[in-house]
């Protein structure tokens, strides 16, 4: 049995530089989902994958909540929950190639003008996960946000470290084209188009 409190983590309990070996025991490759929501997509592929250890962020702290309660509940023993902010987390505190993969499905679209400097999806953000991704890590991002969408790509394309590759990937959790977030099965419910993007980083 694992409990609430061995799945939910501090970023300051980390250190300056987090060391994943020594969060989770063992020196299995990481996968990180920005904005895990109440863990659905985390669950499913941690529990399909008991080889990998996967790290969830989610801001919203009655989700953050949830999800870690979630996993306890299942006696999940290779997930962590955190509440932080994401983008400073991956800027700033994550040491050079230590994810095999990055999710973000869903990040908040700001849409607001005066409020878009706060989007994920910026520049610098992506430069930092080039940095993060091991060789042939693979990052997978969806939206139901056009306009953000427009942004995310150039943001992210024509970068020589990012080579496109098919959003459905089996072996990534995607399901189909479908990664199965509790957003992505209210968006589609609701009938609103979803937006994908999924590369992977060229070897060093």
């Amino acid at each position: 049995m694992v409990s609430f409190d061995e799945i939910a983590v501090t970023a300051e309990s980390l250190g300056d530089v987090v060391s994943f070996q020594t969060l989770f025991g063992n020196d299995a490759p990481v996968e990180l989902e920005i904005g895990c929501g109440k863990g659905a997509f985390l669950l499913r592929r941690s529990r399909a994958h008991p080889e990998l250890n996967f790290l969830g962020i989610e801001w919203a702290n009655e989700f953050y909540k949830f999800a870690a309660d979630r996993m306890a509940r299942w006696g999940v023993t290779n997930v962590r929950i955190m509440r932080t902010d994401a983008k400073f987390f991956v800027m700033h505190r994550l040491p050079e190639a230590c994810l095999a993969a990055l999710h973000i499905y869903h990040p908040d679209p700001w849409p607001k003008k005066r409020h878009q400097k706060r989007r994920l999806l910026s520049n610098d953000f992506v430069d930092s996960v080039e940095r993060c991704l091991v060789d042939n890590g693979r990052l997978a991002i969806q939206t139901d946000h056009a306009e953000y969408f427009e942004q995310i790509k150039i943001v992210t394309t024509n970068r020589p470290k990012l080579i496109p590759v098919d959003f459905a990937d089996a072996d990534y959790g995607v399901v189909g084209e479908d990664v199965e977030t509790n957003f992505e099965i209210k968006y589609k419910r609701e009938g609103r188009p979803i937006y994908r993007l999924a590369f992977r980083r060229a070897a060093r």
